[in-house]
């Protein structure tokens, strides 16, 4: 029949007209920004520093190694390492950043600052609500303002935490095996140095 294509059309269109306001996987929209919607696991806005325990100073991961700096396409990143070292999670001294810099203006979240951190440190945020009045000041954010807790990244990628969490305390528990491996046998050798002195 002539026309029947346009007449099916026209109804589904109609279907999805009516069923929008009271079928579910229809409601497509919230009441924004008095709802909202929660952002999949895999978004990605602005990149933040991870730190672990509960001092940001003592626990941040980051070794001021300055990959992400080098690789950042935009160049948002400016790090300058602090002179003091302090130990990390395997007890090995690590420098610090003293500044850690981001420019959130220029930032493209790509997240290949992410891709390149062999420490886990820098990790991308969720949060997409960044505007501000003052353009250049409020969109620099500064080591303070990007540390954030590892339980804060557990929350929001709770599948990536756990791998890296299970990597990192398995690499914890070969060190502190080395270690006591190594404190042992020094033991060993410092008890056979009087007994080969008795001897002679």
């Amino acid at each position: 029949m002539f026309g029947a294509g346009l007449i099916k059309g026209l109804i589904e269109t109609g279907r999805n007209f009516v069923g929008s306001y009271y079928q579910a996987e229809r409601l497509t929209t919230v009441q924004y920004p008095e709802e909202k919607l929660p952002p999949d696991e895999n978004a990605r806005t602005i990149p933040f520093l991870v730190y672990d325990g509960e001092d940001a100073a003592r626990g941040l991961r980051c070794t001021a190694c300055t990959i992400c700096e080098q690789e950042c396409p935009p160049q948002c990143i400016t790090i300058v390492k602090d002179a003091v070292k302090k130990p990390d999670y395997l007890g090995k001294m690590q420098l610090q950043p003293k500044v850690f810099d981001i420019d959130i203006s220029t930032c493209m979240e790509c997240g290949i600052c992410v891709e390149v951190c062999p420490f886990d440190s820098i990790k991308m945020d969720r949060v997409f609500e960044l505007a501000v009045r003052e353009r250049f000041a409020s969109l620099l954010l500064h080591k303070a303002q990007l540390a954030k807790p590892n339980t804060y990244f557990q929350k929001i990628h709770p599948i990536q935490a756990a791998e890296i969490d299970a990597q990192r305390a398995e690499a914890q528990r070969k060190a502190e095996a080395k270690a006591k491996a190594d404190a042992e046998a020094k033991a060993r050798a410092a008890a056979a140095v009087p007994a080969k002195a008795t001897v002679a």
